[in-house]
């Protein structure tokens, strides 16, 4: 099942501690766990194994721009200060996500994304969504299928800036579930095992980069913009 993430901010943390709230540079599984268990309307003490289970892989379609920001606070009763906290998001960025797993699990997934028990966010509450998440019916299509196969989701501006001056081919970055024994593989401690929040717990999941090629969409569309329906020698008329 295919998911495109965009927003104005994106926050996908997987090691924030105390004060200092990062973010990956993508989507973290625990992350999209979470957004997908809130549209099912699960409590966050509900088992997560099904949802752990999924196969996960992501597109990075438009990076975006780290940005940093900082809040105050102050305790209700004393007043006093509290320390400042950083916080670290992606602006402007745009993502692809697809999830594999069994037809009947996909199947309520999607028409959980459609119709939503608690509002999806991309990472934080502060972070809406720009755009409806869906991307199209879910297929049989192996993950890496799904991930090579969509259409480029990048803004406009974002296709504008960077189609023309590449060639009829774009180059994606993609993070995919490695598959069990796979070598090369890096870990991020993001698989969620308990979003309780008296006590949060997250193991250890293995990572394949790599990339896919997908057509520039902004020369198709300067392509087809270039030729009009209009014939200049029609004017003269016959001979």
């Amino acid at each position: 099942m295919p998911l495109v993430l965009a927003g104005p901010l994106q926050a996908w943390g997987s090691s924030s501690r105390f004060s200092r709230r990062n973010t990956e540079n993508a989507p973290t599984k625990s992350g999209v766990v979470g957004l997908l268990a809130a549209a099912l309307g699960r409590d966050r003490t509900a088992d997560l194994a099904d949802l752990a289970a999924l196969r996960f892989g992501v597109r990075v379609d438009q990076p975006g721009t780290r940005v940093r920001d900082y809040q105050t606070a102050h305790h209700l009763v004393t007043g006093v200060s509290m320390p400042v906290s950083e916080r670290f998001y992606l602006s402007d960025a745009v993502f692809v996500v697809a999830v594999e797993g069994g037809s009947e699990l996909v199947r309520r997934l999607y028409e959980a994304v459609l119709a939503p028990v608690y509002l999806p966010y991309l990472g934080r509450r502060s972070c809406p969504p720009s755009r409806p998440l869906e991307l199209g019916e879910p297929a049989a299509s192996p993950l890496e299928d799904v991930l090579r196969d969509l259409p480029w989701q990048a803004a406009g501006w974002y296709r504008k800036r960077r189609g023309l001056r590449q060639g009829p081919d774009i180059e994606l970055s993609t993070y995919v579930d490695a598959m069990p024994g796979g070598s090369r593989a890096d870990s991020l401690r993001d698989l969620p095992l308990s979003f309780d929040p008296r006590h949060r717990r997250y193991g250890l999941r293995a990572i394949r980069s790599g990339s896919v090629t997908v057509p520039n969409s902004e020369l198709v569309e300067r392509r087809v913009q270039a030729a009009p329906d209009h014939d200049p020698l029609s004017a003269l008329g016959d001979p």
